[in-house]
């Protein structure tokens, strides 16, 4: 039997988790494994790239797209389980779950929506190889953001605080870690303020403010921000938030003459995946093309 594409898996998934209990992705995959009779072939088979097996891949992105539509919950790290709605839609008897029957739900909808705003091109048969690979990385990238804005909401003020500090030396800022955790450790209202280094040397030096919240950042809290820096007589600050600034926020910073960085949310996440923070490596793919000089070169010889 042929291994199944992850819309079909989504449904013997659920029903994995009809039981109400945690499971691991392994126990998930062993199960759609048995259910679809695959083969030891079948169930080691790899991707392209040799990183990972099919199935493990597809399983993979089953939950996530379920949890998406909030019919799966995580738990713990690599444990999920079936949320209420998720209870509701099995009562329902199903003959299928793919991505069309979780356009019903605004939280998928949401997050469809996203994805088409970040890949700019849309993957079909009208598209060059590199067009779709391009949009696939895209999408893919969005997942990653995805996902780590989620952990970062449901990290401690503490946990956020080595995780700006983290970002901010692999960015070439703070000077040592030892410089940085000295300069920014002091905790209040969910987050962290303090003096950095804007280089190894600390010719010149930055003033951060960085907040965990879940609402958005309005113009308010930044004007209290850049008085702070009139106070420190410094010129240049960074104020990062885990959510959002809001519009009026962001004209303002435009408009005064202190050098402001706003970096939200999504900016973070994209910061911590260009940085090699709270990520890992699964494959590099390399796109080749013909050296045409090589070949000139053969009516030389």
């Amino acid at each position: 039997m042929t291994i199944p594409d992850y819309q079909t898996i989504m449904l013997p998934l659920l029903t994995l988790l009809s039981d109400g209990r945690e499971h691991s992705l392994s126990e998930a995959v062993d199960y759609v494994a048995g259910k679809f009779n695959l083969s030891k072939e079948e169930r080691t088979e790899l991707l392209p790239s040799g990183q990972q097996p099919v199935i493990h891949n597809r399983v993979g992105w089953a939950k996530t797209y379920m949890k998406k539509a909030n019919l799966i919950e995580t738990t713990k790290r690599g444990y999920f389980k079936i949320t209420k709605r998720g209870a509701i839609v099995l009562k329902e008897k199903p003959t299928e779950i793919d991505v069309n029957y979780l356009s019903r739900f605004p939280e998928f909808v949401e997050f469809r929506s996203i994805k088409k705003e970040k890949a700019d091109i849309e993957i079909s048969v009208n598209n060059t190889p590199h067009e779709s690979l391009e949009s696939s990385y895209e999408i893919i990238r969005n997942e990653l953001v995805q996902g780590l804005l989620s952990s970062i909401k449901d990290s401690t003020p503490d946990f956020f605080e080595k995780l700006v500090i983290d970002l901010l030396l692999k960015m070439g800022y703070g000077g040592s870690r030892k410089d940085a955790g000295e300069a920014i450790g002091k905790i209040g209202d969910e987050g962290i303020d303090g003096i950095i280094k804007e280089d190894k040397l600390g010719l010149d030096v930055i003033y951060v403010q960085a907040k965990k919240w879940e609402g958005v950042v309005g113009r308010p809290e930044i004007h209290k921000f850049v008085g702070a820096l009139e106070g420190k007589r410094a010129k240049k600050g960074i104020f990062i938030t885990s959510s959002a600034f809001t519009k009026e926020a962001n004209e303002y910073v435009s408009q005064i003459s202190t050098k402001v960085i706003l970096i939200d949310g999504n900016a973070l996440a994209n910061y911590m995946i260009d940085n090699d923070v709270g990520v890992s490596e699964v494959a590099i793919y390399k796109i080749k093309r013909i050296d045409t000089d090589y070949f000139l070169g053969e009516s030389s010889t």
